[in-house]
């Protein structure tokens, strides 16, 4: 009887291109472990996209901040689509987001 097991890969994909380079790698991890995932949320992003805009140019860099969290996002899918887990957090709640979600695993039997 072979055993999986849980294998943790920390690391920060900015965009899906960045996530195609790496993505074969990954799903040959995925074949003989469980893979999860983990890459950050970039914490000044959410503070762009949480301002309030007053100028056009406040605009135009809320509108890009959007597209790097959304692009985070697509990221996630992306893995989803192999089979590969993920977990985006912020540096800050790393530790209990990567605790709950360990624990999510045991309590689903999957490790």
């Amino acid at each position: 009887m072979s055993q999986r097991s849980l294998f943790i890969l920390f690391t920060n994909f900015e965009s899906v291109s960045n996530l195609q380079r790496q993505l074969p790698y990954l799903r040959a991890l995925a074949r003989h472990h469980l893979l999860l995932v983990v890459f950050f949320e970039n914490t000044e992003i959410q503070k762009i996209t949480a301002q309030e805009a007053h100028s056009v140019e406040d605009i135009y860099t809320q509108i890009i901040a959007q597209k790097f969290s959304y692009e985070k996002k697509v990221i996630a899918r992306e893995l989803s689509k192999y089979g590969i887990m993920s977990l985006i957090s912020t540096p800050a709640n790393l530790t209990v987001d990567l605790i709950n979600r360990y624990l999510e695993l045991k309590s689903r039997m999957i490790i």
